[in-house]
């Protein structure tokens, strides 16, 4: 088997795990190049982890280097120019959440997904420990029944050294506060284990800091077949943690922890002992950069779309679309009502002069 060139762009902290990762493969990838417009702490990435060569940017490294796949590990404004040059240059992308920052911009990628041939997957690891995949079938089999609560809270702490970093202060470059680059995780994991949204309702606040971006937001969710879900994305919480509750009728699930799980860090409740034993029948990986970047590579080798692509990705970009515009509208506001004639198809703060309130 012929191993993935894959090339890194983008050598902060980020880009460490995804080189860890990628490592941890084995002789399915080979990392062959790295950008990052600060010379010096690229060619200091590159040592690192054993690199052969350096690029100053991203264009040269495309031109030069051809990878097969490339990891996007930039701040999140330049996500979609860059990921626009990878795929005008033929290479599957791999880019870190979240994507871009509207649904005008995602389906012009998706537009050049489809052009190019070549497939754009966001980071969305927590779909990839066995409890997650082990839910996932037993929803999808329907021994757990329908889903009636959600309840997803993504609790975390980010003072004011966090926010020194200009880009994660400013709407323009981080494209949201804490709702898109900290709860995305959750939110995607709550959207994939349920029944499709139908509307949302939202608030957004920031507290303590001279920042731009939410530090807050609560939001309210209902579901096609009437099941309803709370939402709190936090940066201003001291005890941090992450927390999935998922009630079915037949059983409750939950997952907590922080950054990761494994198995330990899930309940499953259930009166049928059936359901108990059915959940236990699993191994133990936990959710994992790799695990995601593994599987991903089991779909490109058969030829096949990715797990979070497409559509998959679409689904995350809306609805965080949709919380947004609710939050600065205060209104409800109804899956795909979004179309290409308002202006929060644009943008995630739609008009320019929106603050949170």
């Amino acid at each position: 088997m012929t191993a993935y060139r894959v090339g890194i762009i983008g050598t902060g902290s980020f880009a460490n795990a995804h080189a860890e990762a990628l490592k941890s493969l084995g002789d399915r990838v080979k990392i062959i190049s790295a950008a990052d417009t600060d010379q010096e702490r690229g060619l200091a990435f590159c040592q690192t982890h054993h690199i052969p060569t350096y690029y100053p940017n991203a264009a040269t490294l495309l031109q030069e280097s051809q990878p097969d796949i490339v990891h996007v590990c930039t701040p999140p404004n330049t996500h979609a120019p860059i990921v626009h040059a990878c795929l005008g240059a033929g290479a599957h992308v791999i880019c870190e959440k979240p994507l871009c920052g509207s649904l005008s911009t995602l389906d012009e990628l998706q537009d050049l997904e489809t052009m190019s041939r070549h497939f754009v997957s966001t980071v969305f690891q927590w779909r990839f420990g066995s409890a997650a995949q082990r839910l996932k079938q037993m929803i999808e089999s329907g021994a757990l029944g329908d889903l009636r609560v959600a309840t997803c809270h993504t609790l975390w702490f980010r003072g004011e050294d966090y926010y020194a970093v200009p880009w994660r202060a400013s709407w323009d470059q981080s494209l949201g506060g804490t709702t898109i680059g900290h709860g995305i995780h959750l939110i995607d994991l709550m959207l994939w284990l349920s029944p499709k949204w139908a509307e949302v309702y939202a608030r957004l606040a920031t507290f303590d800091l001279p920042i731009e971006v939410e530090n807050l937001s609560l939001a309210m969710v209902e579901f096609e077949n009437g099941a309803l879900g709370s939402i709190i994305n936090s940066a201003v919480s001291t005890r941090q943690e992450t927390y999935l509750r998922l009630d079915f009728q037949k059983a409750t699930v939950e997952v907590r922890g922080l950054y990761s799980y494994n198995n330990s860090n899930w309940t499953f409740t259930a009166p049928d002992e059936s359901l108990v034993t059915l959940w236990n029948q699993k191994a133990d990986v936990p959710n994992s950069l790799a695990a995601l970047i593994n599987a991903t590579l089991d779909k490109l080798d058969q030829g096949l779309r990715p797990p979070t692509s497409g559509s998959e990705s679409r689904r995350i970009i809306e609805f965080l679309t949709a919380l947004y515009k609710s939050a600065f509208t205060r209104q409800a506001v109804k899956r795909h009502s979004i179309t290409n004639t308002d202006p929060f198809y644009q943008s995630m703060r739609g008009f320019d002069d929106n603050s949170p309130t």
